[in-house]
């Protein structure tokens, strides 16, 4: 009896000794870490609780939530924004009418232009050489009547007028608004000449009298000398031809002319006369 249960005995403790440890071990390894996961993922779902319910993620909750939705002033600033884009040329309307006139600017040029002419006439009377004489056309201080009384008188021009009893070369002298800075418009009206740079309509062939040869330095009295100088170079003769020299000049004419002959002069060049020539 005590040999069977000794054989018993062994039986178990062979039956014991040979279990497969590793066997055992997984299966405690795998309790173990079933239950280490189970409080992983736990802990996790706490910590991300606590995380998100901590003060400065609600307060960041919030201010994306405020972002997302436009407050009060900011819908207003964009509400007026929308409007001026939309209704802009009503706005524009409105800013242009309240931009100040340009009457003061203008006035201030006729000032300066009526100042200048006023110091030039006086000046132009004292004149003690009867070079030039200056009628205003219906009183008006813008455009006048210059009569030029002298040229060179070794010229066959001054013979010309001494033969035909011509005192004086008629010339007419319009100022513009933006005069002394621009430059007069100036026509010969009587007698018909012939050369000396005298175009037809009565204008005038000479630099000085172009936006590009002009200086706002120039006088009248300086203007009229260049122009009488002028005449003589160019060999300006009083016109006699019968029919043609009764054919008065004509301003409509004498404008075309003079608008031509500088848009050629700006393409070529201005050769003759020069500006110290006139």
């Amino acid at each position: 009896m005590a040999t069977l249960l000794r054989k018993i005995g062994l039986i178990r403790l062979h039956d014991r000794d040979t279990e497969d440890p590793k066997h055992h071990q997984g299966s405690l390894k795998g309790s173990k870490g079933n239950q280490k996961n189970n409080t992983n993922k736990h802990c996790q779902t706490a910590n991300e609780s606590n995380i998100l319910s901590t003060p400065e993620i609600k307060a960041r909750k919030l201010d994306q939530h405020g972002k997302d939705k436009p407050s009060g002033k900011d819908k207003q600033v964009k509400d007026a924004k929308e409007k001026q884009q939309t209704g802009g040329s009503g706005s524009k309307a409105t800013s242009a009418s309240s931009l100040p006139p340009l009457a003061p600017h203008r006035q201030h040029c006729t000032q300066v232009r009526t100042r200048r002419l006023m110091k030039e006439l006086q000046e132009i009377r004292r004149l003690g050489d009867n070079f030039i004489t200056v009628e205003l056309v219906e009183d008006n201080l813008y455009d006048w009547n210059v009569k030029l009384h002298q040229v060179d008188k070794d010229s066959a021009l001054w013979q010309d007028m001494k033969e035909t009893s011509t005192e004086f070369i008629l010339l007419n002298v319009t100022f513009p608004d933006n005069f002394p800075f621009s430059p007069p418009f100036m026509r010969v009206l009587t007698p018909r000449l012939e050369n000396g740079y005298v175009l037809d309509g009565g204008a005038i062939c000479m630099e000085l009298l172009t936006p590009r040869g002009w200086s706002s330095a120039y006088t009248v009295e300086a203007v009229m000398r260049q122009f009488a100088a002028s005449l003589v170079k160019g060999q300006g003769r009083i016109c006699r031809k019968s029919g043609k020299s009764k054919k008065a000049f004509s301003r409509k004419e004498a404008e075309a002319t003079f608008k031509s002959l500088v848009k050629t002069h700006e393409k070529y060049g201005w050769v003759s006369p020069p500006v110290s020539d006139g």
